[in-house]
């Protein structure tokens, strides 16, 4: 009875640990198997001339969702931020790149605040970038 009771025990143990235990995964069975790609990254290159000629290429093409840097070829520092506000770079040192940054909207126009005449503009995936309007036009 003892022999019956402890196999029925070591059966019931198994089936549950088979169903319900851990198989190696992540318990996520939704999770892809492959990674999904990266996203392109774009790099605007900071060239310190004044006005649209500051900035190569000018405009650059960056599908929304696509991350986007800007690289400091000039020797002073610069600090590039859309003219919405929805992405600032923060300031980048000479000879120093933007950390890579998500676009969230599709083409946009963007200025440098520390030399605001330093302006320059994102083509969206479907041509040109938004009418400008305000200060950095």
């Amino acid at each position: 009875m003892r022999s019956s009771l402890l196999a029925a025990s070591i059966v019931v143990a198994l089936a549950s640990w088979n169903c319900g235990g851990s198989n190696g995964s992540s318990g996520n069975p939704a999770a892809p198997a492959t990674p999904s790609p990266a996203a392109a990254v774009t790099t605007i290159n900071i060239k310190g001339n004044s006005g649209a000629q500051s900035f190569s290429p000018n405009p650059g093409t960056v599908i929304e969702g696509n991350m986007v840097t800007w690289q400091n070829n000039d020797s002073q520092t610069h600090h590039i931020v859309l003219n919405d506000g929805s992405l600032d770079t923060g300031d980048i040192a000479p000879g120093k790149s933007s950390p890579a940054l998500r676009l969230a909207v599709n083409g946009a126009r963007y200025h440098c605040t520390i030399h605001p005449t330093m302006v320059g503009s994102i083509n969206s995936s479907a041509g040109e970038p938004p009418p400008c309007s305000g200060d950095y036009c």
